[in-house]
């Protein structure tokens, strides 16, 4: 079953995401529970399918050398990026992010993925850009 924010399609699942660390180098962090599906949780693969807009990205070769050392399994897409190119000449990515069982949590998955911030247009009045990173999708097979 997929899972977007509002758990309509599986009852008891929720799914978080956090931005941890501050400025251009920043974590995403997701987190699905599977609520009363807990005593199944053991055979069950959990992903999430993230959409990330323009104004951040994941670096394809950070990326690679996390997937070299086992820290993080994540397909991207495209997979070819210009990790210089700037926010208004990018589009957005796609990340199907495979989630470890969560050892506090018997039926808690998570995984965490480096993004960057992407420079945007300059502005005279502002001085900060907001990014808007929408839900991510749950992807279950138990």
């Amino acid at each position: 079953c997929a899972v977007s924010g509002v758990p309509a399609t599986c009852p008891g699942v929720s799914v978080r995401q956090q931005l941890l660390k501050e400025g251009f180098h920043r974590e995403l962090v997701v987190k699905v529970e599977l609520g009363a599906r807990g005593e199944d949780a053991g055979g069950c693969t959990v992903a999430a399918r993230i959409h990330l807009p323009p104004g951040i990205f994941v670096d394809p070769y950070e990326l690679a050398s996390l997937q070299q050392h086992n820290l993080t399994k994540a397909v991207l897409t495209p997979d070819a990026i210009d990790v210089e190119a700037p926010e208004y000449l990018s589009t957005e990515l796609h990340v199907l992010l495979f989630l470890e069982p969560d050892l506090q949590c018997s039926h808690c998955f998570q995984a965490a993925l480096p993004v960057h911030g992407r420079y945007h247009r300059p502005a005279e009045e502002r001085q900060e850009a907001w990014v808007v990173v929408q839900s991510p999708e749950a992807l279950l097979c138990c």
